[in-house]
C-alpha cells in the first residue's frame, strides 16, 4: 500500500458546469498530484452562458464538512472561493483559524458572466476575518476594487494595490492583473509581502473560453503549498499550470468554455 498524497481542501461553491468552483478545485488538484478535498459552501446552477440560481449551504453544514475531514484526514493546505454571506465568511474564517493550515483566499465577487457571487453585506467580513487568516489572497481587479476602493489601471497601480491588501492582513497578496489592457501581450500578476516584489509575466493567449481561471490559479496555489513549497515557488508554478490551461480552454455550450485542467495529460 502506497502512502496518501499531500493533502489539499478546498472550500467553495459547486459549478454545476464543472468549469469553475469545487470542480475546478479537484481537477487541479488531481493533476498536480495532491490530494482533493472539499467542503460545499454553495450549490450554483449555472453552465457557459451564466448562473442561473444560488443556492447557500448553512454554516453549520459547512462546519460540519470541514470538521469531518480535518478530524480525521487532516489537511496540509485550504483554498477558499466562493463564500457568499458575512456568515460563512465568519465561519470558515474561524475554522481557517482553528486548523492552522496554509491557506489561499480567493476573494470571489463576482463570477466570469458578470454575476454577483458575495452580498455587499459580507465586505467587512473578508476584509477583517478572512483575509487576516491567509497565507495568500488572490483578488482580481475587480475585487481589488471591492476590498479597498482603489481602480488599477497601470502596473504602478498593482503595487499600490498589493499594499492596500497586504494592509488587510495575508501574509501575501497576489495582485491578478488579467483584466488590465495588455502590456506588450503580456499578462502580468504581482506576488508581495510588502518586502519581496515578484512580478510574474506569461503570454496572453488569444482564447476567450477562460471560465475557471481564478479557482484554478488559487487551487493550484493551495496544491504547491500542500506539496511543501513556499509561497513564491507555489504561486509561479501555479501561474505556469494555469497559463497552459488557458492556452488549451475550449468551447463548451453557448457561451465561454473552460480552461483545461487536463491540458498537461493531453499535450
Amino acid at each position: 500500500m502506497s502512502d496518501a498524497p499531500p493533502l489539499c481542501l478546498t472550500v467553495a461553491g459547486s459549478d454545476s458546469g464543472g468549469g469553475a468552483g469545487i470542480q475546478a478545485d479537484l481537477k487541479t488538484m488531481l493533476a498536480l498530484g495532491v490530494h482533493g478535498m472539499s467542503v460545499v459552501t454553495a450549490v450554483t446552477a449555472q453552465n457557459s452562458l451564466g448562473v442561473r440560481g444560488v443556492w447557500e449551504l448553512p454554516a453549520e453544514a459547512v462546519t460540519a464538512q470541514y470538521r469531518a475531514v480535518a478530524d480525521d484526514i487532516g489537511v496540509r493546505a485550504v483554498k477558499t472561493g466562493m463564500l457568499s454571506s458575512a456568515a460563512l465568511v465568519e465561519t470558515v474564517a474561524g475554522l481557517l483559524a482553528a486548523n492552522g493550515a496554509p491557506a489561499v483566499v480567493d476573494p470571489v465577487g463576482v463570477s466570469k458572466h458578470g454575476d454577483a457571487l458575495l452580498a455587499p453585506s459580507a465586505l467587512d467580513a473578508v476584509r477583517g476575518e478572512l483575509l487576516p487568516r491567509a497565507t495568500v489572497a488572490t483578488p482580481n481587479l475587480d475585487e481589488v476594487a471591492q476590498l479597498t476602493g482603489l481602480v488599477v489601471e497601470s502596473e504602478d497601480d498593482m503595487r499600490r494595490a498589493a499594499d492596500a491588501v497586504l494592509a488587510l492582513g495575508p501574509e501575501w497578496a497576489l495582485i491578478k492583473g488579467g483584466h488590465l489592457a495588455a502590456h506588450g501581450g503580456e499578462a502580468a500578476d504581482l506576488l508581495s509581502d510588502g518586502e519581496t516584489q515578484l512580478w510574474l509575466r506569461s503570454p496572453r493567449h488569444d482564447n476567450r473560453h477562460t471560465h475557471g481561471t481564478g479557482c484554478t490559479l488559487a487551487a493550484a496555489i493551495a496544491a504547491g503549498l500542500a506539496k511543501g513549497q513556499d509561497v513564491p515557488q507555489a504561486v509561479m508554478a501555479a501561474k505556469e499550470y494555469v497559463t497552459g490551461a488557458i492556452a488549451a480552454g475550449f468551447a463548451l455550450g453557448g457561451g465561454i468554455g473552460p480552461v483545461d485542467h487536463a491540458w498537461q495529460w493531453r499535450r
